[in-house]
């Protein structure tokens, strides 16, 4: 498919798109808007849905989005932080679902990539993910600028991003750890201690029912322990 489908004809056409479509060049006079991002000086469809472009009275410039009705209205861009659970760690990388955008709650995960370099300021090369993070671990980060379609690469290399909500290896289910350094964890229940990059804070912007939700029914009590002075 090189062009987007159309239903109906003449002035009553709509216009469909589908993720990654391209919607032609960016300039200074087209302009990316919801649904949309910009990948190689192109913009190109973020959501399967319509394409709607409309035109600023006053520059003139033309903004081109895409709007679906079974797709969020927002989705990740460069600078965002972002709520997210983390799937699987290896030596390089840490993969993770985003689950919340801002204040947003994303009706479908999108992907996310978690660079070992990207992981702290300082002392890069030292750094082992598994150590930082684990699979099932709440994790606050930002988004980077893209570098690839379908996926969005993460930093959490700032005091206040790293995991805000974690449960040690054989646990009970339901009872998060809490910090008890910058670079520790540990479980009230089981008094095992975990290695963890730790967020400085737990943010306003973290949708705390709705992470605590998703993978249990009832996770209050983990989500009070993981409070900080």
């Amino acid at each position: 498919m090189t062009t987007e489908d159309s239903i109906g004809e003449g002035e009553y056409a709509i216009n469909l798109s589908y993720p990654g479509f391209d919607l032609g060049e960016a300039k200074k006079d087209v302009i990316s808007g919801p649904g949309t991002y910009i990948f190689n000086g192109r913009i190109r469809s973020a959501l399967a849905g319509v394409i709607n472009e409309y035109e600023d009275e006053k520059t003139k410039a033309k903004t081109i989005s895409v709007v679906s009705p079974k797709a969020p209205s927002i989705v990740p861009k460069t600078g965002n932080k972002i709520t997210a659970r983390v799937t699987s760690v290896n030596a390089r990388l840490v993969q993770c679902q985003i689950l919340c955008v801002e204040d947003f709650v994303m009706s479908r995960p999108y992907r996310g990539i978690l660079r070992k370099e990207d992981i702290r300021l300082l002392d890069k090369d030292k750094i082992d993910p598994y150590k930082c993070y684990r699979p099932g671990d709440i994790i606050l980060a930002k988004i980077l600028p893209m570098r690839e379609m379908h996926c969005y690469y993460l930093t959490t290399a700032e005091n206040e991003l790293g995991v805000v909500i974690c449960t040690a290896e054989g646990s009970p289910q339901g009872i998060h750890m809490v910090p008890i350094s910058w670079s520790e964890m540990q479980c009230p229940k089981t008094l095992v201690k975990e290695s963890r990059k730790v967020a400085r804070v737990i943010p306003e912007t973290i949708n705390r029912s709705f992470v605590l939700a998703t993978p249990g029914e009832d996770e209050k009590t983990g989500l009070e322990n993981t409070k900080t002075d």
